[in-house]
């Protein structure tokens, strides 16, 4: 995530989602739901959307930078949801992943979780519900960062 500068307010964090997906559909909905200006009333970011069909071109486009939220389709042409957790575990900051499918029943929402992606989310994609994951994705990826900068080393010394 990037701190806005310049017009905006400070606060202002701009948050990278990617999503993968073989489907045009799942990203026309969801550069209508980033496009609407009503976002910023229930957010406190900013958001930017790339899009990839396969884990192959998200592991390239994860390469290139840091990104918080990778949305993932259960059901890809070549490779799963799966393989796309494992691969940005290699990340030096791993993004949260949301796993995005039709038949987002009680089974893929418990295996998810178990294997540690963030969220399950259905579709067709609801806004609000889009709004309130990536708003809690986005709160819990930044406080994630947070922590991290601020837990120091600590040295421990034995007594002599």
């Amino acid at each position: 995530m990037k701190k806005s500068s310049g017009n905006e307010n400070n606060t202002t964090t701009t948050v990278k989602v990617l999503s993968v997906s073989p489907s045009r559909e799942d990203h026309t909905w969801l550069r209508q739901i980033f496009s609407k200006s009503e976002w910023a009333r229930y957010t406190l970011y900013k958001w930017s959307l790339a899009t990839c069909r396969s884990v192959e071109s998200a592991v390239s486009a994860l390469k290139q930078g840091e990104v918080p939220i990778v949305l993932c389709e259960a059901d890809l042409l070549r490779g799963t949801w799966r393989e796309m957790l494992e691969e940005s575990r290699n990340c030096s900051k791993p993004p949260l992943l949301i796993v995005t499918s039709r038949l987002a029943d009680e089974r893929l929402w418990a295996e998810a979780l178990n294997l540690g992606a963030y969220d399950v989310l259905a579709k067709p994609f609801d806004e609000q519900e889009v709004v309130r994951i990536l708003s809690l994705a986005g709160m819990h990826w930044n406080d994630r960062a947070t922590v991290s900068r601020q837990v120091a080393p600590r040295v421990m010394y034995a007594a002599g």
